[in-house]
Order: structure tokens, then sequence, then C-alpha cells
């Protein structure tokens, strides 16, 4: 996703929306796979802010034959940049699997 129109239509009509510690997770099911991530100035500077897009991209990536087709925006919270890579991953999964996103 690249305009705020995209990031939008899921915000407002994400069919499941998952707070976690670390992330907030919309989700909207479609027909293709589109995926979003989002890190305000709350995270910090530029650095920490694509560290936190990084650590989500690498998750998604990772788990990425597992979803369900639809359109996902991860919006990182500033405890991300804390947390060991295992837990956000368990955290992270536990979260798809609320969301009905997993396969």
């Amino acid at each position: 996703m690249k305009t705020s129109k995209e990031f939008n239509g899921v915000y407002n009509r994400s069919s499941h929306t998952r707070h976690t510690p670390y992330f907030v997770l919309f989700y909207r099911k479609s027909d293709e796979y589109k995926v979003g991530f989002v890190a305000s100035k709350k995270i910090g500077n530029a650095v920490h802010r694509n560290r936190a897009k990084r650590l989500l991209r690498a998750h998604f990536i990772e788990n990425i034959d597992l979803l369900s087709r639809g359109s996902y925006v991860l919006v990182a919270k500033p405890a991300l940049l804390r947390a060991s890579f295992l837990e956000i991953r368990k955290t992270y999964l536990y979260a798809l699997k609320k969301c009905s996103a997993l396969t």
C-alpha cells in the first residue's frame, strides 16, 4: 500500500482489529495481498521508525505462507523496539489467529 486512501480504506472498513503490546493489526478480507507498515513519530527518530517497520515486515514475510488473502496494516507501538524477536513472533501469530487471518 502506498496512498493514504488505501490505508484509510483498511482502517475504516477492516473486518478485524487486534491491539497487542507491540503493534495494532488491521485486517480486511480481499482477493489479493496488500500490506502496509506504519510507525509514527511516537516511536522515535527516523532510525527507530525504520527499525520498527523492518521488524514488522520481517514477521510478515516469515509467515506469509500461513496468511489468508487480504489487506493488512500493522501500526508499530514503542514497546516493539524493546521486545525480543521471539516475543514479537508469538504475539504476531496470536493476533493473526484471533483475527481469523491464518489459513
